[in-house]
Order: C-alpha cells, then sequence, then structure tokens
C-alpha cells in the first residue's frame, strides 16, 4: 500500500468530543440539545444504525429520544408523531430512520418534519438551500466527505472531482458542495458509457454507487484522494466498499478504508447537525 489511509473514525472521535464541549455549555445555559429518532418496524440493519446513533448522543451529551413503532403503524399515525415533535421545544432535531414500510410515503414523511428540525438534510428546503447556497443543514453523509477531504488536505479549488452515484442523500448534494468549493465537478451514474475515462482524470474521485468493488486501482489517477461511501457484501459475506481497496491503494494518493472511512463520520455530522440546530433556537 503506498496510499494514506484517511481515518473516518478517528476524525469522527475528535468530532464528537468537540460537539460533547459545546453540548455541555448549552446544557448549563439550561437548553441542552435533544435528538428524536423514531424507528418503524424491525428491520435488523435499522436497529442496530439507531442504537448506534443513540449511543453516539449519549457520549456526546445530547439527549436522544427514541420511539419504536411497529411495522403497522399506519401514515397518519407516524405523520402525527412527527408534528407533535415539532412542536416541542425540548426537540432539536428529528430523525425518522430509513427505510421505512412499503405502506409509507417516505417522501411525505420527510417533508413533514421541520426544515429547522431536519438534522438528516434530505428535506426538499433543505436541499434548495444547498442548490442556491444559502444556510441550511447538509446531509450527513456528504457533510462528513467534505470535512475528510479538508483533514485530507485536499485543494479542492480548480481540481477535478468526480461524484460516481446521483442519489439525493449523496451523489447530487455532494456534487453541488464540491461545486461551491470550487472545483470541476463531473457526475458518472449507471448510464454513463465509459466511467473509467472519467475516473483517471479525478484529482478527487468519490464512490457512491452501492455496487460492490467497483472501481479498480487501473481507473485511478496516480496521487489522487478516493473517498469510498459504498457499504456493500461481497460474495463471501464479507463487508467492502464501492472501491477495491487492495489495487487502489497501490495507486491513490489518499483512500478511506471500508469500514471507518465515511460511515463513522456520517453519524458525527448527525450530531454536528443536532448541536447546530440547538444553538440556532433563541
Amino acid at each position: 500500500m503506498t496510499a494514506t489511509l484517511i481515518d473516518g473514525a478517528a476524525l469522527a472521535k475528535r468530532l464528537r468530543v468537540q460537539v460533547a464541549e459545546r453540548a455541555h455549555a448549552l446544557s448549563a445555559k439550561g437548553r441542552p440539545p435533544g435528538l428524536a429518532v423514531i424507528l418503524v418496524g424491525d428491520d435488523a440493519a435499522s436497529a442496530v444504525y439507531v442504537r448506534n446513533k443513540v449511543k453516539d448522543c449519549e457520549e456526546s451529551g445530547i439527549r436522544s429520544v427514541l420511539q419504536r413503532l411497529p411495522a403497522d403503524t399506519s401514515e397518519h399515525d407516524l405523520l402525527a408523531r412527527i408534528d407533535a415533535l415539532n412542536a416541542d421545544p425540548a426537540i432539536h432535531g428529528i430523525l425518522v430512520q430509513l427505510p421505512l414500510p412499503p405502506h409509507i410515503d417516505a417522501r411525505r414523511v420527510i417533508e413533514t418534519i421541520s426544515p429547522d428540525k431536519d438534522v438528516d438534510g434530505f428535506h426538499v428546503a433543505s436541499a434548495g438551500a444547498l442548490m442556491t447556497g444559502q444556510p441550511g443543514f447538509l446531509p450527513c453523509t456528504p457533510y462528513g466527505v467534505m470535512k475528510l477531504l479538508e483533514h485530507a488536505g485536499a485543494k479542492l479549488a480548480g481540481a477535478e472531482a468526480v461524484v460516481i452515484g446521483r442519489s439525493n442523500i449523496v451523489g447530487k448534494p455532494q456534487a453541488l458542495l464540491l461545486l461551491q468549493a470550487d472545483a470541476t465537478v463531473t457526475i458518472c451514474h449507471s448510464r454513463t458509457r465509459d466511467i473509467a475515462f472519467h475516473t483517471r482524470r479525478a484529482d478527487i474521485l468519490i464512490a457512491a454507487v452501492g455496487r460492490a468493488r467497483i472501481i479498480t486501482g487501473d481507473m485511478i489517477k496516480p496521487g489522487a484522494i478516493v473517498i469510498d461511501v459504498g457499504m456493500n457484501r461481497d460474495a463471501d459475506g464479507k463487508l467492502c466498499g464501492d472501491v477495491d481497496f487492495e489495487s487502489a491503494a497501490r495507486v491513490a494518493g489518499a483512500i478511506t478504508p471500508v469500514p471507518g472511512g465515511v460511515g463513522p463520520m456520517t453519524r458525527a455530522m448527525l450530531l454536528v447537525n443536532t448541536l447546530e440546530a440547538a444553538e440556532r433556537r433563541p
């Protein structure tokens, strides 16, 4: 391996310490930050994610309120829960864990959350703020990626950045954040005819397509910074990213591992957003 390892777990730990200091300062003023997490159903992966988020809150001085609802909860009842949390002054952030049961419209649920408490950064108002460069909550994964790039010393102004993936949660907001940092951005996706043509030009390569090891070392520009957002299982059931780490690490200048790269940062930025929501409240 020649690439420098970008340790997301270590950076996330430092961010949590900073969050805890600011959270305790708010609590000392009688304004403890609060995050409400709603989990509908019994999806095993979702339960693990929620448990980790609640643990992060406890370690960072943020009060967490977990509401577990059965899988047959009606959309009406879920929206009523969100409305109640919107009106609760002790709750500064609301997170509804996805995916939701098929009978519930996830988009309608997200749009019911107050933009002032949209700490996931998924609301259309948050997306519009990002598009127009206005203040708002950034989606946690792209926000975390920008922190990782900053930590890695990436010079984004004028750099060629390639984002693989065009989801509303990662790909699109990631491209916008890179544009705001004055990078020249290309978005690749499932219909891109020759992805390797684009990736080989990239000074910054961000893989967020959700396909195991689709990016190999021969597709990477020597010395590039590679951020792997993917979280997949290979044929042997082993956790891996969208990047073939072994071959990529021989070419890249710096690279994130899976696990231990983007994942911890996504969780850390949720805490940052929640804290900022509390600090904005008069």
